[in-house]
């Protein structure tokens, strides 16, 4: 590491998991602190070791004494191989949590601060208990909040917030990425697609992210409707791990007419919830059909979806670059990935030095702005 950059007393460890989004924060960074040399960088080297009996550590390759640690990792990267047994494995959420675990234990205490960045939060979705189960992804941040020196954490789009009162001596931040998806799909769409919107809501648990993106594009150069759907289970079946759904009822204005829709949630899993949207919405002569969603996982693959575009039933996903997607997928021109690594070196910069985070994780201002204009210049 650069002298230079190495005295600045901010570190980052960036995980295998989010290699791309990592680098992209630390070049974002080294431009707000003015560090312009070829071999300036904030990353920390580390090595990542799975031991072939499914053990792991993690090795600290240069010091991080006195330094605010900004750890970063994805844990939703199924890509990553190691071997056990004479078997390979794909990392999954719990591998990459150890590994987590296990990097903030090589500090040893001499970080002077342990920053976490997990975009998606380990065991998000099981935020509440329904049955005799474990309240994992509240055991887990709550464990987090034991270790001395963790300072925060920092996740994107948590499926309930609620999660962090398990926490009593760390931060939590949630940062929603609507401002960066908007503002992207306000540059692609024609100002003629943007005049008439509705938002809507797949299940009843999405209602406040969708709320977010219509107030954001709420102005009085266009119209604007809200809709969602409710969602019955039933309860005495479990199929895949889940519930099975047995009805997908609209609720909302019915008169659709001409209208653009942004079907909004958190994620994207298997899209079952998605395909029923999108089929009971194109009964209502909408006009487009876009889906917002800060994750897109595609646990079933993209077949269905592609099926769908070709039959011109929905015209595209925007997304983010905060967790693993395949690179074919990717080249799919429906799928939209938007770059967060901006927002998220700002938020390091601000928690580095004590500025306050409303400004990124509340203003509403940049898109509004930019739709505003659009809207505007088509009118003239």
């Amino acid at each position: 590491m650069n002298k230079r950059v190495n005295e600045s007393k901010l570190g980052l460890m960036v995980f295998s998991s989010a290699k791309d989004l990592g680098e992209k924060v630390n070049e974002h960074l080294l431009e707000m602190y003015g560090f312009t040399g070829d071999d300036d960088s904030f990353i920390i080297p580390i090595k990542e070791i799975f031991f072939e009996d499914g053990h792991s550590k993690v090795v600290i390759e240069e010091t991080v004494r006195g330094k605010d640690m900004f750890f970063i990792t994805d844990i939703g990267n199924y890509s990553l191989t190691y071997k056990m047994h004479n078997f390979w494995n794909h990392t999954s959420p719990n591998d990459l949590m150890e590994q987590l675990k296990s990097g903030i234990g090589a500090c040893c205490c001499h970080a002077r601060s342990i920053n976490i960045i997990t975009p998606l939060l380990f065991n998000g979705r099981q935020h509440r208990r329904n049955a005799r189960e474990d309240l994992s992804c509240a055991r887990t941040l709550h464990e987090l909040d034991q270790i001395k020196g963790i300072k925060s954490i920092i996740t994107c789009d948590a499926h309930d917030t609620g999660v962090q009162q398990a926490l009593f001596n760390t931060e939590f931040q949630n940062y929603f990425p609507s401002n960066t998806i908007l503002k992207s799909v306000i540059k692609d769409l024609p100002a003629e697609d943007l005049k008439k919107l509705v938002y809507i809501a797949p299940d009843n648990g999405a209602n406040g992210r969708r709320n977010i993106y219509s107030n954001t594009c709420n102005i009085d150069l266009n119209e604007i409707k809200v809709g969602s759907f409710s969602k019955q289970r039933d309860i005495n079946r479990v199929v895949d791990g889940k519930n099975p759904i047995i009805a997908h009822d609209y609720i909302g204005d019915k008169d659709l007419d001409g209208y653009t829709a942004f079907i909004v949630d958190d994620m994207i899993s298997s899209g079952g919830s998605m395909f029923d949207c999108i089929d009971e919405l194109n009964k209502r002569n909408i006009k487009k059909i876009y889906i917002i969603v800060t994750f897109a996982l595609f646990t079933n693959g993209i077949d269905k979806f592609v099926e769908y575009y070709k039959d011109k039933k929905f015209s595209g996903i925007y997304t983010t670059n905060l967790s693993y997607i395949p690179n074919e997928f990717k080249e799919c021109e429906w799928l939209h990935t938007c770059d967060c690594s901006k927002d998220i070196a700002r938020i390091i910069y601000n928690i580095q030095n004590d500025i306050g985070l409303e400004d990124l994780l509340q203003s509403k201002t940049e898109p509004q702005q930019a739709l505003i204009l659009k809207l505007s210049s088509s009118t003239k």
